[in-house]
């Protein structure tokens, strides 16, 4: 959204984006901290926290009570025990630019004013990019380990910090106080990132996005032997409570953890000068790629304790320390060649391959380009990227990783350009299935979209994967026992191309469970080589003959007369959702009378001319349809997969009594005896109309169990409350 200047807000509009930033930080926090899932950049929210701090020193007298400067991190994820931290986790004030750094330093300056002689003292250390952990020490040994949590409740895991050589279990040396909770970054180095998302591409396990976030999941894992195998490590650099300081000083301090048997970083350096600290920062940001680690800037602290005691604490922060954070990393790398890639919608993905470069410590190969617009120097808008210079092939670019993950072109050296290169002509063919790859118009804006897309459809190798998994999947046939695993091996043994052959699975049990039994003998190899253990007893494929290979093809049978408005979204067709997909059953009655209509919409000239007015049907569906029915290649794929379906005709089930009949009913929390999508298409059937949120137009709202504000809003407005054992009842299904 476009920001107004925080000078020209109104008091009332910065309440009201106060209360927009509270609430959208809040949500970044539990995905960043309780979920290990971030969903923006770094810069971004750093940016989000600036303009909220900025609004609230210009209206002080609107802080919020859940403002994101009186709370640090999120609340601990449930499952682990809580722990309460005797001395708060709080978080750092950030620094940007060396002035930013500079202004720290003066106001260092300005506060001990009155000391004349005094000469204060600063450490400046890497910033680890982990996850942070706090562990107590009583006597000199281990008792219990947390993360930070909210700051002041954090999460008990004791047990698999203690699988983590960097922690000592017994503190070595002398001098120790009594009690310490030492504190530090738990972090997974950049090679056993790599052998960790090797071993499991091996099993066909998880994917995993970066080390930060493969860190903290691996110490959240129920099983500390999981914990163990990731071989995560620690870096000891502060402390909270303790019945007395290590050293005089933070420097000193910290190098009293070391004697204590704990990892501290070999980068950390003691100066007096902005001088000395700006040179120390531009040191370690010209290290940072060959570390072996991820880092994301500099922490800058005062370096005597008394003195960082008597300048204090803002809330959440410390007023004595700073991170000053690194810009992305940049390099300079040449484009070999520009690939075409089909992704599951039948988008023609173009990504750039790229002549090896090492960016924030990984080695980046590609990079995407979105689009063809992105290519010829434009975005989405037609606006210039790039000072509109265009990506060709022998190109040397400017690469960097956005929030250090995701790697992107920044600019074209031009004069670097070879003489050679000529503009890259983006296909008007899918290169797996040559079908014509087109781009749509928006009706609503009536701009071409930006994507070019494969009209192959239920031909197309590169999207029938994706098209088989949403076949089966929940909302659609809901086959059970048949998920994304399954279906990746069947597809890549040759037993299921299209979805008409998953009908005739059972006919070929011997070479399903061959290829069950295969995989199988493959992933407990691989298990073999990564841990060092030999299986015993070892059963032969004719002993294993997969019990559940009965009830996989009892499912199977099962879903061969699905309801129709279920076998239309499981076609997958474009913009053909669940709701469009039930309004098209009810218009159509049968899959024969669709296919009919579909096939003369396509031929005609003008597509009206042949299909019905359809309220909330526009012209972007009817446009689907005449791609999907007006591709003869789809044609051999429907018919094969109708001599195994047979999807029922769509039947109405309204009566005269019928009580929900043109009423508007909302469905919120959870259901527990058939699905959203059930409940949803069993009332649409019944004539009532179903929405997604509760307005004054709501007749009747049926909650389950985790209802939440939908139940309140139906309270507020007098609408009719009831389970989901009432709504049975009510439409004559109850037992």
């Amino acid at each position: 959204m476009s920001e107004k200047s925080i000078d020209s807000l109104s008091e009332s509009e910065a309440a009201d984006e106060l209360k927009r930033l509270a609430a959208e930080i809040a949500e970044h926090d539990r995905r960043y901290h309780a979920e290990d899932a971030p969903t923006i950049t770094d810069a971004e929210y750093d940016a989000l926290r600036r303009r909220n701090l900025a609004i609230e020193e210009r209206f002080p007298d609107l802080v919020r009570d859940d403002s994101p400067t009186r709370r640090v991190g999120a609340p601990p994820a449930e499952g682990f025990a809580k722990v309460r931290h005797a001395v708060p986790m709080l978080s750092l004030a950030k620094a940007y630019t060396d002035q930013d750094v500079a202004d720290f330093i003066e106001r260092g300056r300005r506060f001990f004013d009155r000391d004349k002689d005094l000469d204060i003292a600063f450490t400046a250390e890497p910033k680890i990019d982990g996850l942070s952990a706090s562990l107590r020490y009583e006597n000199g040994v281990f008792l219990q380990g947390a993360t930070r949590g909210d700051g002041a409740v954090g999460e008990d895991i004791t047990a698999n910090l203690k699988t983590i050589a960097d922690i000592p279990k017994k503190l070595q040396g002398s001098g120790w106080p009594d009690v310490i909770e030492v504190r530090g970054e738990v972090y997974m180095t950049y090679a056993e990132f790599e052998a960790l998302k090797q071993r499991s591409a091996a099993v066909g396990g998880q994917d995993y996005v970066n080390p930060r976030n493969t860190a903290a999941g691996s110490l959240r894992q129920k099983d500390p032997s999981v914990t163990a195998s990731r071989n995560l490590k620690f870096f000891a650099y502060a402390w909270g409570y303790t019945t007395a300081d290590p050293a005089p000083t933070q420097y000193d301090s910290v190098q009293k953890f070391a004697e204590w048997g704990f990892k501290v970083s070999p980068l950390m350096v003691r100066a007096k000068s902005i001088d000395e600290l700006i040179a120390h920062y531009h040191r370690i940001e010209e290290q940072r790629s060959s570390l072996g680690y991820d880092i994301d800037g500099v922490v800058y602290k005062v370096d005597q304790l008394e003195l960082q005691r008597r300048w204090g604490f803002v809330t959440g922060e410390p007023r004595w320390a700073v991170a000053h954070k690194f810009p992305a990393e940049q390099a300079m790398t040449t484009v070999e060649r520009i690939d075409i890639q089909v992704g599951r919608t039948g988008t023609l993905a173009p990504v750039a391959r790229l002549a090896p470069v090492t960016v924030g410590g990984v080695v980046v190969e590609n990079v995407t380009l979105h689009n063809e617009d992105y290519i010829k120097g434009f975005d989405s808008n037609g606006q210039p990227i790039r000072d509109g210079i265009d990506v060709r092939i022998g190109d040397t670019v400017v690469i960097q990783r956005a929030g250090d993950v995701i790697p992107q072109i920044v600019s074209v050296v031009v004069d670097k350009r070879p003489a050679s290169a000529v503009p890259y002509e983006f296909p008007h063919t899918c290169p797996v299935c040559g079908s014509p790859a087109t781009r749509e118009i928006n009706e609503k804006t009536g701009k071409e979209d930006s994507r070019r897309r494969c009209t192959g459809e239920l031909i197309c190798a590169a999207q029938a994967v994706e098209r088989l998994r949403h076949f089966v999947s929940r909302g659609a046939l809901d086959i059970e026992g048949l998920g994304a695993e399954n279906i990746d091996l069947f597809f890549n043994s040759g037993l299921v191309r299209t979805a008409a052959d998953i009908f005739t699975l059972k006919d070929r049990r011997p070479a399903v469970t061959k290829a069950l039994a295969e995989r199988r003998e493959e992933q407990a190899r691989l298990r073999e080589e990564a841990s060092g253990k030999t299986r015993k007893n070892v059963r032969s494929v004719e002993e294993r003959n997969y019990e559940g290979l009965d009830k996989l093809f009892a499912a199977i049978d099962a879903r061969r007369e699905p309801e129709l408005d279920r076998f239309i979204f499981a076609l997958g067709i474009r913009h053909i959702g669940e709701t469009t997909a039930a309004v098209l059953a009810r218009q159509f009655s049968t899959i024969e009378e669709l296919i009919r209509i579909g096939k003369e919409t396509a031929k005609a000239e003008d597509p009206h001319t042949v299909f019905p007015s359809i309220n909330g049907i526009g012209d972007t569906v009817i446009n689907a349809l005449r791609d999907f029915f007006g591709n003869e290649r789809n044609d051999d794929v429907l018919d094969a997969l109708l001599a195994q379906v047979h999807p029922k005709p769509y039947v109405m089930e309204i009566s005269a009594g019928s009580e929900v009949s043109g009423k508007t009913v909302v469905f919120t929390g959870s259901l527990e005896k058939m699905t959203r999508s059930e409940a949803k298409a069993m009332a649409e059937r019944l004539g009532a109309k179903v929405a997604g949120s509760v307005s004054a137009k709501t007749d009747l709202v049926v909650a389950g169990p985790g209802a939440g504000s939908k139940l309140k809003t139906a309270s507020d407005l007098g609408i009719e409350v009831i389970d989901e054992d009432t709504w049975l009842q009510r439409i004559g299904r109850g037992g």
